[in-house]
């Protein structure tokens, strides 16, 4: 196969052996990619400062010679977006860290995505710059990522009876975490055990994040009330959905914990 070159924001570092480092990268043009960085620990010109987490790279590979199934070797790296303000505040480092994990874990090894690769960064940008608050862009970012993803839950109308939400009666509306649904009260009997009750209001300010064009993401406006419940359901339905829990979710619900004291 033929060398290769590509924007690329890193997902994860570990090091291997004495002088090296495997990374994963999602790249815009071949998706999650694992690379092994050779004397990444004392070449400076080859990968200067290009090795932090979150950082979008301008990165160069190639693939071994001997060994076809051997891993892509990186062998340049450059920055292009540092991110420096995210690196400096725990919060936004936090909710990064989150985001990174779970596409890490989520993505397919070399099949493009080139959609999440921009939300990402996308993402990344407005945490950076402060153009959006942390709080709404984290529940954008996991409204979007589902949607892309294929399981974006139905938060529009009853599944069982069709029953749009401006025409449920109650305020408080069930959602369902098995099925991905909420369900109207006259079809609540129906709901498994696995879920929890959320606000009308809440429900459809997520339907409206989710079919808005993400470039008008900064005219959202959200209330107090239903950032924070619309967080509460996002982040305990993509776990439930996809069976893992992740260390970066924990951490920030510690941090968020700790400043409420």
């Amino acid at each position: 196969m033929p060398d290769f070159s590509t924007n690329a924001i890193l997902l994860k570092k570990i090091e291997f052996g004495d002088h090296d480092f495997i990374i994963s990268f999602l790249t815009k043009s071949h998706g999650k990619i694992s690379v092994i960085a050779k004397n990444a620990k004392k070449s400076i010109k080859r990968f200067s400062g290009s090795f932090d987490i979150f950082c979008e790279n301008y990165i160069q590979c190639s693939f071994p010679k001997k060994k076809k199934d051997g891993m892509i070797i990186l062998a340049k790296s450059d920055i292009e977006k540092g991110f420096a303000n995210i690196r400096y505040d725990v919060f936004k480092t936090a909710y990064a860290s989150f985001w990174i994990e779970l596409l890490n874990f989520y993505l397919e090894e070399n099949k493009s995505q080139v959609d999440l690769y921009d939300l990402l960064l996308f993402s990344l940008e407005a945490l950076n710059s402060d153009t959006i608050s942390k709080e709404v862009l984290n529940l954008l970012f996991q409204i979007k990522f589902m949607g892309i993803a294929g399981f974006a839950p139905n938060i529009e109308n009853c599944d069982r009876c069709q029953t749009f939400i401006d025409d449920f009666e109650q305020n408080s509306i069930r959602f369902d975490f098995k099925e991905g649904e909420i369900i109207c009260k006259n079809c609540l009997s129906k709901s498994s055990k696995h879920g929890m009750t959320i606000s009308k209001g809440t429900l459809k300010q997520l339907y409206w994040i989710n079919n808005s064009d993400i470039k008008k993401a900064d005219r959202i406006k959200f209330s107090s009330y239903a950032i924070k419940e619309g967080g509460i359901l996002l982040e305990a339905f993509i776990p439930f959905h996809i069976g893992r829990e992740f260390k970066s979710l924990k951490f920030l619900n510690k941090i968020r914990n700790q400043v409420k004291i």
